[in-house]
């Protein structure tokens, strides 16, 4: 079970966690990578490509993330991050419908090709999320940041490897709050990666 750290802790260590959770958050990365996707296949009409990244990020980060604040706001949620593993499974339902649907407009409407296939895997590893979150609570701070890092590293090489070290930090935040063990951020960070990169590439 991951170790219940008390909220009253006032540790730098402890301050340094809970903002890389909140910094770098699922909702964040799933907000700025569909923009950056979207920008650099559309290069170098900047507007095109935001327009097309706003349209993948109110279905795949706004209106999921609205609903789960919603949960929060009328107590059918804990927190925002749902750390309550039981109280998953309706909020990723939700949030799967939400990015069918945006999927479906990016497809009918012509959105770049890199940009459907973002969503396509963003759309996966949800998915996977959900399916192991019904028995163990893997981490989905850490299958996201890992896939996000993994994406952005294949778009724009070399370059990026120093955000690598973005997984490290996002994986130890969790455990450090007592959101997860170690082993649920293991998972998770081999789960977003090895679950989206593949469709990424191949689709993209």
């Amino acid at each position: 079970m991951p170790t219940v750290v008390d909220p009253s802790t006032r540790s730098a260590s402890y301050r340094l966690a809970r903002t890389s959770t909140e910094v770098f958050a699922p909702a964040v990365f799933a907000a700025l990578l569909p923009v950056v996707v979207a920008v650099h296949s559309t290069a170098p009409a900047l507007a095109v490509g935001l327009g097309w990244g706003a349209l993948a990020v109110l279905f795949c980060s706004v209106i999921p993330y609205g609903i789960i604040w919603w949960g929060v706001r009328r107590g059918q949620l804990t927190d925002h991050h749902i750390g309550v593993r039981a109280q998953r499974r309706r909020p990723l339902l939700h949030g799967l419908v939400s990015v069918l649907v945006g999927l479906a407009l990016l497809v009918l409407l012509g959105a770049p090709r890199p940009l459907v296939a973002l969503v396509v895997a963003m759309f996966a590893i949800v998915a996977a999320i959900g399916a192991v979150n019904q028995v163990w609570k893997l981490s989905a701070h850490a299958a996201i940041c890992a896939a996000s890092v993994a994406a952005l590293g294949y778009l724009f090489g070399p370059a990026l490897t120093p955000l690598l070290a973005l997984i490290g930090l996002v994986g130890w935040s969790r455990v450090r709050l007592g959101a997860h063990t170690v082993g649920q951020v293991i998972a998770g960070t081999l789960l977003g990666p090895l679950v989206g990169a593949p469709i990424f590439i191949l689709l993209g």
